[in-house]
């Protein structure tokens, strides 16, 4: 995929052309969904970045995006199993709409940042909250808790921002066997995609492919009372509107 993508409108009209001969069609039944993307040059995520959930941990919210990152080490298909760390003892959830870059963006203006955004997909956003909250544990960087192995749930595909009608509008939803645990809207976001872009491009050059968390609204088990934390055979399902959804089972 990212080839595909670094191919531009070439690649683009290529794939049209074998979709209306319709001689390439085979049933999604035959076949196993598999992550969008796995190799991206860069795993970018945005924390902080809804603003029910800034109120949910009575934090104020942020003047600039909070960037922080995974590695593409951390993806794994829309249907595949999760490993549980034997290095943490809380793992949480955390639903997010995804950006996966075009084409290459350096220092883009924010009015021009959306040419460079290809579409979007789903992740799930795996994380570790004793390593990446609790004192003393890495320093109090965030790395260890959100890029351990597996960590990145992403799919089912990428829907191109020309078939999104607004993504600042889409319902998004994380359910624990079947029980819905966080239910909101991108229009929460408080950075929306051409903010991100425009900004995350003044200090590294953005990839095609490179992929963008673009961070969870209220519900995650950390903030709860009591906590909530996942265990092995818990099922996650992350779902935003007009995209699809990830469903992992933890084991």
């Amino acid at each position: 995929m990212r080839s595909f993508i670094e191919g531009g409108q070439k690649t683009l009209l290529a794939a049209k052309s074998v979709i209306d001969r319709g001689g390439s069609v085979i049933s999604r039944d035959s076949v196993k969904i598999v992550a969008p993307i796995y190799n991206p040059d860069k795993v970018l995520c945005v924390g902080m970045n809804y603003k029910d959930h800034c109120e949910e941990q009575n934090a104020p919210v942020p003047i600039e995006p909070v960037i922080f990152n995974k590695f593409p080490s951390s993806i794994i298909g829309p249907t595949e199993d999760l490993q549980y760390p034997e290095e943490t003892q809380k793992l949480d959830w955390e639903v997010e709409l995804t950006i996966v870059i075009g084409k290459d963006a350096k220092r883009v203006q924010e009015s021009d940042a959306m040419n460079y955004v290809f579409g979007y997909t789903v992740a799930h956003d795996v994380s570790a909250r004793d390593w990446q909250l609790e004192p003393g544990k890495n320093g109090g960087q965030w790395l260890i808790g959100k890029a351990m192995d597996g960590f990145c749930p992403l799919g089912p595909a990428i829907v191109m921002k020309e078939d999104i009608n607004d993504p600042h509008n889409l319902g998004l939803r994380c359910r624990v066997n079947g029980v819905t645990k966080q239910d909101s809207n991108t229009n929460q976001l408080v950075h929306k995609t051409a903010a991100m872009v425009s900004f995350i491009s003044r200090f590294m050059t953005l990839r095609p492919g490179d992929v963008i968390l673009t961070g969870t609204p209220p519900g995650v088990g950390v903030f709860r009372k009591p906590p909530e934390y996942l265990k092995r055979g818990d099922v996650v399902e992350c779902e935003i509107d007009g995209i699809g959804k990830v469903v992992n089972k933890i084991v």
